[in-house]
């Protein structure tokens, strides 16, 4: 399948949203990133919808509606009805006018293959030979049923879409020509490339605006009145049944939209719930006019009802029919390619993401899927992975947490922004002697500790780091961390306890200053000897030299 909606890598943020709004599961998560999985894919285009990151976006093929304008051949432009839902108060002559300053040789009204449908559809029920009859114009709906409901094939009507219906009727009238389809789904780029040589190009309401604003080109305010054009109501829910006759009583006519609504039909009739209905079938909510670029962009559902509804006329459009053989489609089974764990196998992936009995199965849809089974044949079919499962990972994280916390030698507790204590460790409560946690819970943190502090980070953001800080009234010394977060108004305070590092500390000190008195003592005694011996040996010396001086002078005498 031709990549027509493609995500962006750098935008997904893991939000699951997707995977929540998918009505078959086909995107699967892969190196933190979401992927399509095309073959499963049915092209409602919700995914695109609901994204808050703009993650997707669906295929622009303006260039190649360039390419086939500047061939030269007769390029004329197919409009979906719910246009007038899309441009409030353009009608299709100020279109035509628009468009044709792009190139176009011609637009016209996809309500006219709309009511080449509508005509094939009223001769199916005077035939009365078919037991359920479900209409063909939702390329989506068939992809549902193609893939995921095969068993509903014989009851999809074998009927070409008005999109297709319409190109054939313009290739009968200017043969040779080139017919590109502007509507609000995506579904049909992959319906005109599935059914070759009838529609050669198909461009969104987003496209179109686009090139119409790169070209500075405005449409005009102008609303046509044109009596003869009842399908215009086809992009409504109940829109084709109100073009129809319904006039076979033994039928009960109903019409569905949104794509779990049809899924729960298709359920209903595959149980053989349903006998003698025609159902007008849309996979989106409010049929096109809630088509996905659409409620993207115009989620105006009402209004877009209103509009379209005020701009249908009250007859048909006079068109020549085509041959039976030339409306006639054929919906083949896509046959999808998937395998199923067996019963044990589920068991272990479930036991893997925490889940070993029924209890644990809270099947919240927190990962997209709607139970932890349906969760773990993902995870078997390499769609998910084990992390997806929010429950799974806060109680993983909360163990983590809680094993960190509970088993560190440090003081840890939480304050909200009014100094409140909402969470304590055991090591805070030995700490500071405190019985039990909830005894403090709750409470002011000015019970267990001088707030000062703490004000002062929260008033100025600017955390306290390793702050030596004595606790006289528990006779601790601490080194104490006080850290604010301001995203989650929490306050959070670490105490290492270093109270025997201190007694330590204060020992060695007390060593050390003795030593030192001791060797103060050691060193006067030893200058008092030295003086002393100096003194002594000083009075030797001056007795000496006295004796040596009178013997010399005894001497000289002589």
């Amino acid at each position: 399948m031709t990549e027509f909606l493609r995500f962006k890598q750098s935008n997904c943020k893991n939000c699951y949203k997707c995977i929540r709004h998918c009505p078959v599961k086909s995107i699967r998560f892969s190196g933190n990133q979401a992927h399509i999985i095309g073959d499963e894919c049915i092209l409602c285009g919700q995914c695109f919808v609901v994204c808050p990151q703009n993650a997707k976006e669906i295929a622009d093929n303006t260039e190649k509606a360039k390419v086939l304008i500047a061939s030269g051949h007769k390029v004329i432009a197919s409009i979906a009805p719910s246009f007038i839902a899309n441009y409030n108060g353009i009608g299709i002559k100020s279109l035509e006018k628009g468009l044709k300053k792009l190139g176009f040789y011609a637009v016209e009204e996809t309500a006219i293959g709309a009511k080449l449908v509508k005509d094939k559809y009223d001769e199916m029920l005077k035939e009365g030979n078919r037991d359920i009859i479900i209409t063909s114009c939702c390329h989506s709906v068939n992809l549902l049923i193609q893939k995921h409901h095969p068993k509903v094939l014989p009851y999809l009507a074998d009927v070409l879409s008005p999109m297709q219906a319409h190109s054939l009727d313009i290739k009968k009238r200017y043969p040779d020509s080139i017919t590109i389809f502007i509507g609000p789904c995506l579904a049909k780029m992959d319906e005109a490339e599935r059914y070759t040589g009838i529609t050669d190009c198909v461009l969104t309401f987003d496209d179109l605006t686009q090139w119409l604003e790169k070209e500075k080109i405005e449409l005009e305010k102008d609303i046509d009145e044109t009596q003869n054009s009842k399908t215009r109501l086809f992009p409504t829910t109940g829109g084709i049944l109100k073009t129809m006759l319904c006039e076979q009583d033994n039928y009960t006519y109903i019409a569905i939209d949104g794509i779990e609504n049809c899924k729960a039909a298709l359920k209903d009739i595959e149980e053989g719930g349903l006998h003698k209905c025609f159902i007008e079938m849309s996979a989106c909510t409010g049929s096109c006019i809630g088509g996905p670029v659409m409620e993207k962009h115009h989620a105006i559902p009402i209004k877009g009802y209103k509009e379209v509804t005020k701009y249908a006329g009250k007859s048909d459009y006079s068109v020549q029919k085509l041959t039976d053989d030339q409306m006639q489609k054929s919906h083949l089974p896509i046959v999808l390619k998937q395998e199923y764990p067996s019963e044990n196998e589920i068991v272990n992936i479930l036991a893997q993401m925490g889940k070993f009995k029924k209890e644990d199965e809270l099947n919240c849809g927190s990962c997209g899927y709607d139970s932890c089974r349906e969760k773990a044949i993902a995870v078997f079919q390499g769609k998910a992975d084990y992390s997806m499962c929010l429950p799974f990972l806060q109680a993983r994280t909360q163990s983590f947490s809680d094993t960190i916390i509970g088993n560190t030698p440090n003081g840890i507790f939480v304050l909200n922004e009014s100094f409140e204590v909402q969470q304590i460790n055991k090591s805070a409560l030995s700490l500071m002697n405190i019985r039990s946690a909830s005894d403090v819970l709750g409470e002011p943190v000015i019970r267990i500790l001088d707030p000062k502090d703490f004000i002062n980070v929260r008033n100025s953001g600017n955390a306290i780091r390793d702050k030596k800080v004595y606790l006289a009234e528990y006779e601790k010394y601490v080194e104490m961390t006080i850290i604010y977060d301001r995203e989650y108004k929490i306050i959070l305070c670490i105490m290492r306890d270093v109270t025997e590092e201190y007694k330590i500390k204060e020992k060695k000190e007390a060593v050390n200053k003795k030593t030192v008195e001791t060797a103060d003592k050691v060193v006067e005694k030893q200058m008092r000897v030295v003086q002393e011996i100096a003194s002594l040996l000083g009075e030797t010396v001056a007795e000496t030299k006295i004796a040596l001086t009178k013997l010399k002078e005894t001497i000289s005498d002589e």
